[in-house]
């Protein structure tokens, strides 16, 4: 029998039903949510997902603003003008559109968004909080991946989660998500000695590796959940993930499509996200004036 289907897309155009309503009483309140998005260079996957973050904070009622700057900016032009977005009291959520040009220094752009603007999640401030179980903001994709297991009742708690992939966006938050919801977790890399013998024992397993089907239906455990965070673009032009949809659908028991799985979620959480900043900004507002 064929796995359930995850749908990302359903589960994210349900969300942003509740969003509207939030961001109405927030804007009620006199704070209407407002997002940057800092695109450097012309990548074309990178404008594409810019467009499609502008687009659905449109539909939301969220205030967006789009910064393109062309890929040979300085990198002390591009720091400017986030500090110029930390003070801008309509600007609740800054995200700085990853990859940069190689000439840039990523981490050190990164640290220049203020904390509590940092909607991806991924300043110091905010890994700290996320790692000691308080977060403020939860990296998109993660938090998107937990939404959606969620959505369709997949129980976690004592669980063997395997997680395909380190990196700081997707592998280490995930894993800490997972394990803060009490399921016992494995994190595999490019240094991991015999991938399946892991792969196999997972009852969830969320890939994210960024190898256009790696995944093969005899790495998965029969019944598995698969989670495939991996978006990759065929010679022919279509999409795929880190996974073998077609063959690993007939032994798990859920997976995610690409796209239309992973994708529209990682959208939805950053409105999320800047709908919480937006929220913090207000309480924090009414308590000074209350003061």
């Amino acid at each position: 029998m064929s796995a359930s289907i995850l749908d990302g897309k359903a589960t994210a155009l349900r969300l942003r039903e509740q969003f509207r309503d939030q961001v109405a009483a927030l804007a009620a309140r006199g704070q209407r949510p407002g997002l940057a998005v800092v695109l450097v260079g012309e990548n074309p996957a990178s404008t594409v997902y810019v467009r499609n973050k502008v687009a659905a904070c449109e539909a939301a009622g969220i205030y967006s603003e789009n910064i393109v700057l062309s890929a040979d900016t300085e990198p002390a032009r591009i720091i400017e003008r986030i500090e110029a977005l930390n003070r801008d009291p309509r600007i609740h959520g800054i995200l700085v559109q990853l990859p940069l040009p190689p000439h840039i220094d990523e981490a050190t752009v990164l640290a220049a968004v203020a904390a509590h603007k940092d909607v991806d999640g991924f300043h110091t401030e905010n890994v700290g909080a996320l790692a000691l179980g308080n977060p403020r903001f939860i990296p998109c994709t993660p938090r998107g991946v937990m939404a959606l297991l969620a959505s369709a009742g997949i129980a976690l708690c004592g669980r063997e989660a395997v997680i395909v992939g380190r990196s700081n966006i997707v592998g280490r938050p995930m894993a800490r998500l997972l394990l803060a919801a009490d399921a016992t977790i494995t994190v595999c890399h490019s240094r991991t000695r015999d991938l399946s013998f892991h792969t196999r024992r997972a009852e969830i397993l969320v890939v994210a590796i960024g190898r256009p089907a790696m995944i093969t239906a005899d790495m998965v455990k029969p019944g598995a959940v698969v989670i495939d965070v991996g978006i990759n673009r065929r010679a022919d032009g279509s999409l795929c993930g880190d996974v073998d949809f077609a063959s690993v659908r007939e032994v798990a028991s859920w997976i995610t499509p690409v796209p239309g799985g992973v994708g529209p979620m990682t959208i939805a959480m950053l409105l999320a996200n800047t709908i919480e900043a937006a929220q913090q900004a207000a309480n924090q507002t009414e308590r000074f004036l209350a003061a």
